[in-house]
């Protein structure tokens, strides 16, 4: 696995965000195909008129889209990631989210991806003194890993079912060891990399929309819950790739 990790290391940053992206993308798409219906929505329960309705749909359109072309395209990163976290926030006030733990803990974990992406872009900041190299606990790019990290396992959390049996215990178990382990920085990107396989595997089993047809509303359901756990993915691709930051077991250990 680990020469997995070595081979794949040029390559592996841009699958993170093309599976990071990949809800923000798919919602935006949705925001066009959809306008009628997502307009409706928002007007009957915000009685916000016409107007208003369709200027919310507009932003998530562009915001999403646009923002997802900067990021693949490597241009303005940082702005890009400030607007899609404004989306996030928007959508969780919109759509009642902040009341249903949830779908706001997989909001949360969609914000950590889009720190450990802006972790990625960030430059290393400069030394606290003219010469002498900055230690990485004192960088706030680390900060943004630790943040990022911790928020990204909340998708996990969301995964966990009780009273369902040995199997999905053990998956429990494994699970939880896996997120307390990324939590704390210790084998991060081996533990990292075992949560991928793990939510990629559950992720295609759970949420098959291409199997549910098009006049069913569950489709549309398993669509997003499909697309928000491939950007989970994507963030954790990027721990994978970064490694965990400086505040963090592997990063004092090589201090050892």
């Amino acid at each position: 696995m680990l020469q997995i990790l070595r081979h794949s290391k040029h390559v592996l940053p841009h699958i993170a965000r093309l599976c990071l992206i990949s809800t923000f993308l798919e919602d935006g798409i949705r925001m066009w195909f959809q306008w009628n219906e997502q307009r409706d929505y928002i007007e009957a329960t915000w009685g916000c008129g016409y107007f208003l309705a369709s200027l919310f749909v507009f932003i998530n359109l562009v915001g999403q889209v646009g923002g997802c072309v900067m990021i693949l395209s490597r241009q303005k990163v940082q702005w890009a990631c400030g607007l899609l976290s404004a989306i996030i926030a928007l959508q969780t006030i919109a759509y009642s989210i902040l009341w249903d733990i949830n779908f706001l803990m997989r909001n949360l974990a969609l914000a950590g991806g889009l720190l450990l992406l802006l972790a990625e872009s960030k430059a290393e900041g400069r030394s606290l003194f003219a010469g002498v190299p900055t230690m990485g606990d004192n960088n706030p790019k680390t900060y943004m890993q630790l943040a990022g990290r911790i928020l990204l396992i909340l998708m996990f959390l969301t995964l966990i079912r009780f009273g369902a049996g040995y199997v999905q215990a053990f998956q429990n178990i494994v699970g939880l060891c896996l997120i307390i382990l990324i939590a704390v920085g210790y084998k991060t990107k081996l533990s990292a990399l075992v949560l991928v396989i793990q939510l990629t595997l559950l992720n295609f089993y759970l949420n098959d929309w291409w199997n549910i047809p098009d006049y069913k509303p569950m489709r549309d359901f398993l669509k997003y819950d499909f697309f928000q756990t491939m950007s989970v993915i994507g963030g954790l691709l990027l721990v994978v790739a970064l490694g965990p930051g400086g505040v963090s077991v592997d990063e004092r250990k090589k201090q050892w």
